[in-house]
């Protein structure tokens, strides 16, 4: 049973069309992530399958429902989502960051349940996040700060979590610290993991599902070894690219790659030069 697709999907932001007639189905109980250029509608796409923002028109459809009519209390228990940059956890400590993430299971301003208690001291437990608890969220490191959203994201004991970006502004470890720890929700407790990466290795090497964006259509979705091809990522990307193995995982990889649009004006360039040249012979 597919649970999450949309069908001619159509977002814009006033007459500006961003996403057009875009039909996707997000694989249930995988890791999928999309790519693109900046620009080609990979955040608005994630907005509106979260009903952030609405479509201009077509429909995202979550277990046979349409999500435009569904109850926001119950969407929340099926979908989180970590936006690219949070609201600011200012004064905040962890615990209390993290219990944000009950909201749904609170009927009118009833305050927290045990259940509540320990499904956040869970969450804080699976990301490696107890020992903060206490300390205020301002004073983690940019690592521990994304650790601790996620553990927000947790608390709301949803099947399926989208993340727009969620190593940005990290270096090399905290990145990969935490699309492992993504990698295990998804392994371990069979989370369907949305995100948006710029990092093309990285997407290859911890997705199950890669769906390839440009100007707002998908050019490729697929599995990585469909993906991460020459040909696709001319289209998306405008550059010239040399696809190897990981030696870890012997997934596809990007090497090394070149711009086409830098090429072409050098051999542009070229012409006169040799031109000049043949005829000085």
């Amino acid at each position: 049973m597919v649970r999450l697709y949309t069908e001619d999907l159509n977002i814009g932001y006033g007459e500006r069309l961003i996403v057009k007639n875009l039909s996707v189905t997000i694989p249930d109980r995988k890791i999928t992530t999309i790519i693109g250029p900046n620009g080609c509608g990979k955040s608005t796409l994630l907005k509106a399958i979260t009903r952030i923002i609405s479509q201009q028109s077509g429909t995202v459809v979550l277990d046979g429902k349409d999500i435009s009519k569904e109850n926001t209390k119950i969407l929340a228990r099926k979908m989180a989502i970590l936006p690219q940059t949070p609201e600011s956890a200012r004064g905040l400590t962890v615990g209390e960051l993290v219990s944000y993430g009950r909201f749904p299971y609170q009927k009118g301003f009833g305050s927290l349940t045990k259940k509540d208690y320990d499904v956040i001291d869970w969450a804080l437990e699976v990301t490696g996040t107890m020992d903060f608890k206490f300390r205020p969220v301002d004073a983690l490191s940019g690592g521990q700060r994304q650790r601790v959203w996620i553990a927000m994201a947790l608390a709301q004991e949803t099947d399926i979590i989208f993340l727009d970006e969620p190593t940005t502004y990290l270096d090399m470890a905290h990145q990969l610290e935490v699309l492992e720890l993504l990698q295990k929700l998804n392994i371990e407790q069979e989370r369907t993991i949305v995100m948006v990466l710029h990092d093309l290795n990285q997407s290859a090497r911890f997705a199950d599902y890669l769906i390839a964006l440009k100007d707002g259509r998908i050019v490729k979705a697929g599995d990585c070894e469909e993906v991460m091809t020459h040909d696709v990522l001319k289209e998306v990307f405008q550059i010239d690219a040399q696809i190897g193995r990981d030696p870890r995982t012997n997934k596809p990889m990007c090497l090394t790659y070149n711009l086409l649009k830098g090429e072409i004006q050098n051999e542009k360039a070229a012409i006169p030069i040799h031109r000049a040249v043949s005829a000085a012979y």
